[in-house]
């Protein structure tokens, strides 16, 4: 009998419309396999069964259940980015609203929305028996440990929100998540083994075409790993450190949880050599600031240095323009195989950059800051939010001039959107705005993506300028002949049959 199925869902249709089918990137289930390593550990049966990847219909899932025989279900609800946890709600109520009635097992939830919104999530979702309020793990042993999972039994449970059987939404006291000293013990890796197609499991996932230089050979085999846990920046826009919650307010907010956690080099290494045994090449690191702390990032550059003497790792990390520092670090992340940097430079405005970061944004030259990282033959994609609070059309201009300036070989921008877990979340609820009705509509690329409006701009005039931005950046022939000079002839091509795709907006409609 099988302890746990962690179930990772799949709706890239809706979330990502028709750059589903061959230009968004296909993860493997991060928190899935943390979580089951995590379970090994304490003697326990995990298995992983990742819809998304295996594009599983609902009935062959529930042939899957029926022969694995789980003690209970849990779908594990993150997103393709951290941001992204909300949009994959809908994938996962659409298979636990089938299985609902089609078995007795309790079905749980776990990820950014139910621990953002565990009481409106359980008051809306009758298939969901109990949420997770935070990351998990102390919660997910102490509920296996019981002789019998049931809404009686997780009365006492920690770090849980729950439907008991009068009805009623019960939200248990908090439980800990994992303390950095116990990060190499307590959640000791990844259960890559319960992946599907155990000889080449890699080969089931993508990574985003940039990633792979817009080469489709370079996407497989394709992982993606983190170093550390949090952040220790409090952006308002960010929900990023929401799986730390430790309080029982009915509206989490993240930036109440600055609490930063790593698992030490000589630890992770370890992982990166299991990905390499397996031919994984293009790894992404997720962390949300992997050069922040050079005590971790620093060792582990190194030894990763030594594996990549023949400079076949192509990787990419997340780090902020504020955060770069020194030459000799870049060159000796250039040294460890990361040939991307996803920086975010988020406005072209330093008075909206303050705002959402709390003042913690420093004033740097963005221009020299890139200037820094292409001297180290690393390059760049660029993070850029349009509609934040203070934004206005000339300010959002004024940051896509930036971006077409800085001629990053990526581009990203982003509406912005109030994420459940964000502060501006909890502010537009406060403020009355109008935040939408729908899981779908918290992603980006929708068609019923809604962003949030400002004190200057609608909804609508920031989403419709956030894509034409897109296709403006991508249609560039300064930033095309960059590709086309570094990448090649069939990158560029690849390129322009990305940018031939029109996403289909329903507020844009209406205009």
């Amino acid at each position: 009998m099988t302890d746990v199925l962690l179930i990772n869902p799949g709706n890239p249709d809706q979330i990502y419309q028709d750059l589903a089918e061959k230009y968004s990137a296909i993860e493997p289930p991060t928190w899935s396999l943390l979580l089951a390593k995590s379970c090994q550990s304490q003697g326990f049966k995990p298995e992983i069964m990742d819809c998304n990847a295996e594009k599983l219909k609902k009935e062959k899932i529930l042939e899957r259940i029926e022969k694995s025989n789980p003690r209970l279900i849990c779908f594990v609800v993150y997103g393709q980015n951290v941001n992204a946890g909300t949009a994959n709600m809908k994938g996962a109520l659409d298979v636990a609203n089938f299985l609902k009635n089609k078995t007795d097992r309790l079905i749980s939830f776990i990820g950014s929305h139910v621990q953002a919104l565990p009481v409106e999530t359980l008051k809306n979702e009758k298939s969901i028996d109990f949420v997770f309020t935070n990351e998990g793990v102390y919660t997910l042993w102490n509920i296996l440990k019981l002789n019998k999972i049931s809404i009686e039994n997780l009365i006492n449970i920690k770090g849980i929100a729950f439907r008991n059987k009068n009805n009623e939404i019960k939200f248990n006291k908090p439980e800990a998540v994992v303390p950095n000293d116990k990060m190499d013990e307590h959640l000791p890796g990844y259960a890559w083994e319960l992946l599907p197609y155990k000889d080449k499991p890699f080969d089931l996932y993508r990574s985003p075409m940039w990633h792979a230089e817009y080469l489709e050979k370079n996407r497989s085999p394709y992982a993606a790993i983190q170093t550390s846990l949090g952040c220790q920046f409090k952006c308002s826009f960010c929900m990023i450190n929401i799986i730390n919650r430790n309080d029982n307010e009915e509206i989490g907010v993240a930036n109440t949880y600055s609490n930063m956690r790593y698992w030490s080099p000589q630890f992770i290494i370890k992982e990166f050599d299991k990905l390499i045994s397996y031919g994984v090449k293009t790894i992404k690191i997720t962390d949300e600031m992997f050069l922040l702390n050079p005590k971790y990032y620093k060792p582990l550059c190194e030894m990763l240095a030594i594996r990549n003497k023949d400079d076949v790792l192509r990787m990419w990390a997340y780090s902020r323009v504020d955060t770069i520092k020194r030459n000799e670090i870049l060159n000796l992340v250039r040294k460890a195989g990361i040939k991307w940097l996803a920086l975010g430079i988020e406005s072209g405005d330093k008075n909206v950059r303050l705002e959402v970061s709390k003042g913690k944004f420093e004033d740097v030259d963005v221009n020299k800051v890139i200037e820094q990282v292409h001297a180290s033959d690393i390059e760049v994609m660029g993070n850029y939010i349009f509609g934040l609070p203070g934004d206005t059309e000339e300010k959002m201009q004024a940051t896509l001039d930036l971006s077409v300036k800085l001629n990053t070989m990526g581009w990203n921008g982003y509406a912005a959107t109030a994420l459940p877990g964000s502060e501006l979340y909890k502010i537009a609820v406060n403020k009355g705005l109008e935040v939408p009705k729908t899981y779908e509509a918290y992603s980006f690329h929708s068609y019923q993506a809604l962003p949030l409006s400002n004190d200057n701009l609608t909804a609508a005039e920031i989403l419709k300028f956030r894509d034409e931005a897109f296709i403006k950046y991508h249609t560039n022939e300064k930033f095309l002949n960059k590709v086309f000079k570094k990448f090649g002839h069939i990158a560029l091509e690849n390129i322009k049959k990305m940018t031939s795709i029109k996403l289909n907006r329903k507020i844009l409609e209406k205009n």
